[in-house]
């Protein structure tokens, strides 16, 4: 049950349900003559042969007020190009299909490469950065929201309240985060969130003292969340990662270059469920441990960008006080749990403990062997600066195959 309560510096948007599905619809459509939206949904091809990405065009399809739909689609061969295209035939509205690992795509990849401008790796940042490029080119968008592919309990009242708060003129924000509860059937779920985020910046408070950086990341209920929109105009001066730190990257980007008052966050589902990923706890290549290093070398990076210094004896002290502080919170949700009739594996949650203090260490080893590193991909108007013509012939390489 939402309340009034605000948990932060930034404005929280509850759900009380007073504002019907069809008078939001109805605004919405009227406020987009206006302030025209674009849909990004990154997506991996194997998500084309799961049920959720088909409830989600089902649901997509009662929606009027979207322009177009942009759709990033990772790993994908030529004839699985193909099928995509088929798939999405069922999507009723405007859409294009950004093939990133089509030729022209790494044709054009290749490109920045060559003057060190292109993702580094391959992943939901890079899909992401690619598509608000293509969004540019286009220049018919004045907002846009992203959301995953793979919400199982997907309805299209979580893109119109995702996207309210941006295009509706009385509200006027520049950035909505959207948050939801993460317990589905008798499962509580999230535990990146739950286990890692929460208590990381907790022991970086403690560590480094009060810091508004850290208050503004405390102050999103579910900072990890992959649905979010925002306004045009910050889509040519944002900074990501292309790795699994995208959506602290952005909330990063959101404190560095945006008023407090500018940016809130939104109840958008009673109910939510995705794909789960493992815990990986012997590959930190993969799963949630290399979210976990990846999640806790974007907090590291951004610190250190405020000049505060890390040593080997910082990220010691940092891991000894993230395990207290977790575990604290394992006997919090499990006293939870017991309340509200929740399954709760206490043996799984202090082994996920375990592994994300682990790799909290991992982490500050790989910054402080390249402090210089830059994990960042280039904002599109640094690429505009280096290559005039690049967003031209993106916008053309992406339309050759739809």
């Amino acid at each position: 049950m939402s309340d009034f309560h605000q948990n932060g510096i930034i404005t929280t948007l509850h759900n009380f349900n007073n504002l019907s599905k069809k008078t939001i619809e109805e605004e919405l459509k009227r406020f987009s003559k206006k302030r025209p939206i674009h849909l990004i949904l990154p997506s991996l091809f194997s998500e084309l042969k799961r049920p959720a990405l088909k409830k989600i065009i089902s649901e997509l399809n009662k929606v009027t007020y979207i322009g177009e739909i942009i759709i990033g689609l990772d790993q994908a061969n030529e004839s699985e190009f193909k099928y995509s295209k088929k798939f999405f035939k069922n999507l009723k509205i405007p859409h294009t299909i950004l093939w990133n690992d089509g030729p022209k795509l790494l044709k054009l990849n290749a490109e920045l490469e060559n003057i060190n401008l292109a993702p580094k790796e391959f992943g939901k940042g890079r899909n992401v950065w690619y598509c608000l490029g293509y969004s540019i080119s286009t220049d018919k968008a004045e907002a846009i929201a992203i959301h995953d592919c793979d919400i199982v309990t997907y309805t299209s009242d979580i893109l119109s309240k995702l996207i309210y708060p941006i295009v509706n003129p009385n509200l006027n924000f520049e950035f909505c985060k959207g948050y939801y509860p993460r317990v589905y059937g008798n499962k509580m779920s999230g535990r990146a969130s739950r286990l890692l985020v929460t208590p990381l910046i907790k022991s970086l408070k403690k560590i480094i003292g009060e810091n508004e950086y850290l208050d503004f990341m405390d102050s999103f209920r579910y900072p990890l969340a992959g649905e979010c929109s925002f306004r045009k105009r910050i889509l040519r001066d944002l900074k990501i990662p292309s790795d699994w730190g995208l959506e602290i990257g952005i909330l990063s980007e959101m404190h560095r270059n945006y008023r407090n008052s500018k940016i809130c966050q939104i109840d958008i589902a009673d109910k939510y469920e995705h794909k789960h990923q493992d815990l990986s706890d012997n590959d930190i290549s993969k799963g949630l441990s290399k979210m976990s290093i990846d999640i806790s070398k974007t907090f590291i990076r951004k610190l250190a960008t405020q000049g505060h210094i890390f040593s080997l004896e910082t990220f010691r002290t940092l891991k000894a006080t993230y395990l207290r502080t977790a575990l604290d919170y394992v006997e919090i949700y499990k006293k939870d749990a017991i309340m509200n009739n929740i399954h709760y594996d206490e043996h799984t949650e202090e082994k996920a403990v375990d592994v994300f203090s682990e790799n909290i260490m991992k982490a500050g080893e790989i910054y402080l062997g390249l402090p210089l590193d830059t994990p960042f991909i280039p904002t599109w108007n640094r690429v505009e600066s280096a290559k005039p013509d690049f967003l031209k012939k993106l916008k053309k390489a992406v339309e050759y195959y739809n």
